[in-house]
């Protein structure tokens, strides 16, 4: 997109206030919103439409796998996938809605705080798949029924075990400050990457900034997505990656590659990717038959198996080998912060790491 890069202070006009401060709906608070059921009349309508534009921050090869499940469920209905990294999609949506552009349909962001600053704009619509209410916690469910949260996936460390023995491995971030690691570290970028910015975010909050500022004396190669450090371990362009999705690693595991995760001493950050319905979708029968697809139990045990995310629907199987949640110490964000301190989390990214 050309022209002006909207930041988050051009979305909201103003930091982040008291009520989007609330990231879900308490356990004892019930949605607002009453649970929508996938009928024949909404099958119909979105046919009719015909498509649904679908901006993901999952990973393309994750995105257009669920677009062509939902395809062959729904014949006639072509999911049009728009990827790119959450703060890209951030910016790509304020562009055409500060433009009175209606393009997307559906939108999901491993950045929570983009639905905090979608909903107060007015941009999200009221939509709960049935499947959302029965059976996902209340705590990944917002209040209002705007948005719910899709899938889930830990930020960790990793290393090439071909270049590493497990022995000699980190076991924290605070090991990674080891001189010997030195030129062999591998990170995401937060003005890139939403899983990113929350990562950063939790880290600077947990263990200071003074923490970063030692990190980046390590000549740390630095990448766009959460997505990168595994693959630059795998190939073995770096030993150690300082931060990267976890289902990489499971994944590249088990195709055999010498990979090997590591959930720090001192926790995991949590990455929460929710999904959600836009108020001036141009599909918008469409779009809310792909919600709805998004959150089956038919979906999301596709993520899970083929995947290895995480979900929150009660009733899919856990991937088998992979670590369970109950099993780690998780680093969980605080949105309402991450939306009031992005723009000075980059900046100050930027100027530690000199990138």
């Amino acid at each position: 997109m050309g022209g002006r890069t909207w930041s988050r202070r051009d979305m909201l006009g103003a930091s982040a206030g008291g009520a989007a401060g609330l990231l879900f709906a308490g356990p004892t608070r019930a949605a607002a919103v009453s649970p929508s059921p996938v009928t024949p009349d909404l099958i119909e309508a979105a046919r009719k439409e015909g498509k649904v534009s679908y901006y993901a921050a999952i990973q393309l090869e994750v995105a257009e796998r669920l677009g062509k499940l939902f395809e062959a469920k729904y014949p006639g209905i072509v999911v049009r996938v728009e990827r790119s990294g959450a703060e890209r999609i951030f910016q790509r949506i304020g562009q055409e809605q500060g433009s009175g552009i209606h393009a997307v349909d559906v939108a999901n962001s491993t950045d929570v705080s983009h639905y905090l600053e979608w909903k107060k704009n007015g941009w999200l619509a009221p939509y709960l798949p049935e499947e959302v209410v029965k059976n996902f916690p209340a705590d990944q469910i917002d209040a209002d029924g705007m948005y719910a949260t899709a899938c889930a996936w830990l930020e960790v460390i990793g290393y090439n075990t071909n270049l590493v023995k497990a022995e000699d491995a980190p076991k924290s971030y605070a090991d990674l400050l080891d001189p010997k690691w030195q030129g062999k570290l591998v990170k995401g970028h937060p003005s890139y990457s939403g899983a990113i910015l929350t990562t950063t975010f939790v880290l600077s909050r947990d263990l200071g900034w003074s923490y970063l500022e030692k990190l980046a004396k390590q000549k740390v190669m630095q990448v766009q997505s959460a997505g990168d450090p595994p693959v630059k371990i795998m190939l073995g362009e770096r030993a150690v990656m300082a931060d990267g999705n976890d289902y990489n690693l499971v994944l590249f595991k088990d195709q055999g590659k010498p990979v090997e995760a590591v959930y720090p001493l001192e926790g995991a950050p949590l990455i929460i990717v929710p999904s959600g319905v836009f108020k001036d979708a141009p599909n918008p029968n469409a779009a809310r038959l792909f919600q709805s697809f998004f959150f089956s139990r038919e979906a999301q045990q596709m993520l899970v198996n083929e995947f290895a995310h995480r979900s929150f629907h009660a009733e899919v199987k856990p991937r088998a080998g992979q670590k369970p949640m109950s099993e780690v110490k998780m680093l969980k964000s605080d949105p309402a912060q991450v939306q009031a301190q992005s723009e000075e989390i980059k900046a100050h990214y930027a100027k530690v790491f000199r990138v």
